[in-house]
């Protein structure tokens, strides 16, 4: 396999990818960042903990889908992240979650 063939794969899989977070964002009601994945959960709790100097954060998923075009299922019922980085918890809107518009081909 050639680096041009591998690249076209991975294109390919990140436009798989994308094309299936477009069809489920509508399921869900948070979008969750961390330093290391992408996540769309129903249910999330953040607790911070703090040892001496050093902060870091538990972070827990029900009902989640993991942006990872490595995975062969990214449906996931439980997640748990431990994490020194910053955590970022997005309420999605009405309008996030909206059907996307239907594509037409020319």
């Amino acid at each position: 396999m050639s680096a041009e063939d591998l690249e076209r794969y991975e294109t390919e899989m990140e436009l798989q990818l994308y094309r299936e977070y477009r069809d489920v964002v509508r399921m869900f009601t948070y979008v969750v960042e961390t330093e290391r994945r992408f996540y769309l959960a129903n249910d999330v709790t953040v607790t911070p903990h703090r040892e001496e100097d050093d902060v870091w954060f538990e972070v827990q998923l029900r009902d989640a889908w993991v942006w990872d075009m490595y995975r062969p299922a990214r449906f996931v019922a439980n997640v748990r992240v431990l994490t020194f980085r910053d955590v970022n918890v997005e309420e999605l809107t009405a309008e996030d979650q909206a059907p996307p518009f239907l594509e037409t081909k020319a």
